[in-house]
C-alpha cells in the first residue's frame, strides 16, 4: 500500500518541463507515468529542463500504484507522489438518525 496515503489526499508530483506548446500550455514529463501531459500555466514563464510540481487528489490506490487527479487520471507509482495535505471528512452537525416522536 501507498506509504500513508489514502482515497481524497492531496498530493504533489514533481515533473520536468519538456516545451511550451502554446502560449498557455506546457508539456510535461512525469516521472514512472509514460505518456505525455500538458498542463495549463499561463502566468509563469518556464523553461525547457525546469522542475515543476503538480498538485491533485487521489482517486484510486491500487497497490504500489497511485492514481491521480491532475485535469485528467495520472497513474503513477507511489514513490513518485508527496503528500501535501490528508482528507479529512467534513463533520456532521445533526446526526442521520431522526428524533423519536
Amino acid at each position: 500500500m501507498a506509504r500513508g496515503i489514502k482515497i481524497g489526499d492531496e498530493v504533489a508530483i514533481t515533473a520536468t518541463v519538456r516545451r511550451r506548446v502554446t502560449e498557455d500550455r506546457v508539456s510535461v514529463t512525469i516521472p514512472g507515468y509514460g505518456f505525455p501531459h500538458s498542463i495549463v500555466d499561463p502566468t509563469s514563464k518556464v523553461k525547457k529542463g525546469q522542475p515543476i510540481e503538480l498538485i491533485g487528489d487521489v482517486t484510486r490506490i491500487d497497490g504500489d500504484e497511485v492514481t491521480v487527479n491532475l485535469g485528467g487520471p495520472v497513474t503513477v507509482k507511489d514513490d513518485v507522489v508527496r503528500l501535501v495535505s490528508a482528507y479529512v471528512p467534513p463533520k456532521r452537525k445533526t446526526p442521520l438518525v431522526d428524533k423519536p416522536t
